[in-house]
């Protein structure tokens, strides 16, 4: 598989639409990922639609048939939990709704200040934080719930029309709920390692710019400056990858799939929590390097601190092959990659010392706040506990 990757990128993807498309199915079809996940949800939605409609409107006739697949659809969420979650909060609102269209409705008569009174007050209710995203819908099911109480022709037709939206919202829910857990109920596991490879990999083309540069004792400002807005960016992707982890745990919430065998002993994210929370220190300790770079002053280029520049070179290099390896994560791999990522720790820390001891050769002004080789060798330290902690965590993972 992994020959077939290198092999492929070897050669351009074509531009064109149809060939686009061609990828884009590729991809769905021969891995895990978004196109896959986007082909799943279409398909489940669909069959839970086609499912809603025919109860509705073969077997209950009901006046407005459609209430069920639109909400079938519409609680149909990448987790099981998302989905109970959602589908409680819908039918609340809807609720809520058809309640105020029932006893403004019943008070006022079907007149125009009616509506607007209920308008006002759906809207209001529609604001209360226990409905979350779903308040929206208290609205619309009074709006619709007016309508249908303005063509009924009597007072049982217009309770039983009114009592019947609820019906439909509750049998699209559930119909959607049972679809979403019997059809390839998501588990995100692997969105859990996207967010760690995406910061590991943004850690491993900084640093690999970097370390070439200072070894060539090329550390302009413009050159700093870069870096310094790079590693700033990344505060985004930390923020994705917390997003990612979340999904992955709230997949295994009421979901069945982790009751299978493959599944029974990847129910946990302690890992990767704490392999995301040392990343996010490493980021935090490469963006205070990257800002001692961009105060360095003249001095980088003189022959006194080309040998400390080198080192630090050598350094940021064994840590690079280090965010290498967490760029590529696998839990299915741990076995190998756990044990070479503590080897590539034990050389980096070698690194870290020759920078120490380089610096004291050198008698390097270390104690002046006003150079940045004080700051350079602290953060050479920081970087390398949180490193050796993330292979730490991943290889007692591994033991147990």
């Amino acid at each position: 598989m992994a020959d077939g990757v290198v092999e492929r990128r070897k050669e351009p993807a074509g531009h064109g639409r149809l060939s686009r498309t061609r990828q884009w199915w590729r991809r769905a079809l021969g891995s895990e990922g978004y196109e896959r996940h986007t082909v799943l949800l279409v398909g489940k939605s669909t069959v839970a639609a086609t499912l809603a409609w025919v109860v509705s409107f073969s077997v209950l006739n009901a006046q407005s048939p459609a209430f069920a697949p639109f909400s079938a659809v519409l609680i149909m969420q990448v987790t099981v939990y998302q989905s109970l979650l959602q589908s409680s909060r819908y039918v609340a609102a809807v609720a809520v709704g058809v309640a105020v269209q029932a006893a403004l409705g019943f008070l006022g008569g079907p007149e125009l200040l009616t509506f607007a009174l209920v308008a006002l007050v759906a809207l209001a209710l529609g604001r209360w934080p226990a409905l979350g995203s779903q308040g929206s819908q208290v609205a619309t099911a009074a709006f619709f719930a007016f309508s249908t109480y303005v063509s009924a022709t009597s007072d049982l037709a217009k309770v039983t029309q009114l009592g019947q939206i609820i019906l439909l919202v509750l049998i699209g829910c559930g119909i959607g709920i049972l679809v979403n857990v019997a059809v390839v109920p998501p588990l995100r596991y692997r969105s859990a390692e996207h967010g760690i490879h995406t910061l590991a990999r943004a850690l491993c083309d900084l640093v690999g710019d970097m370390h070439p540069a200072l070894r060539a004792h090329e550390v302009g400002k413009e050159r700093t400056g870069q870096w310094r807005s790079r590693a700033r960016r990344t505060e985004g992707l930390v923020t994705q990858a917390r997003a990612g982890l979340h999904t992955a745990q709230e997949s295994l919430h009421y979901n069945p799939r982790r009751l299978l065998r493959r599944h029974r002993g990847r129910t946990g994210f302690a890992g990767y929590d704490a392999v995301l929370a040392a990343l996010e220190r490493v980021l935090y300790q490469m963006g205070s390097l990257t800002r001692s770079l961009d105060r360095w002053s003249e001095d980088g280029s003189s022959p006194r601190y080309r040998s400390f520049l080198e080192c630090y070179a050598d350094f940021l290099a064994s840590v690079s092959e280090i965010t290498e390896v967490l760029a590529g994560l696998d839990e299915d791999k741990l076995n190998d990659q756990a044990p070479q990522l503590c080897r590539l720790a034990d050389r980096a820390q070698q690194c870290r010392r020759r920078v120490t001891e380089q610096a004291e050769r050198d008698g390097l002004p270390l104690a002046d706040p006003a150079r940045p080789y004080g700051v350079l060798v602290i953060e050479a330290t920081r970087l390398m506990e949180e490193f050796q902690y993330t292979c730490d965590v991943l290889q007692h993972h591994v033991d147990h």
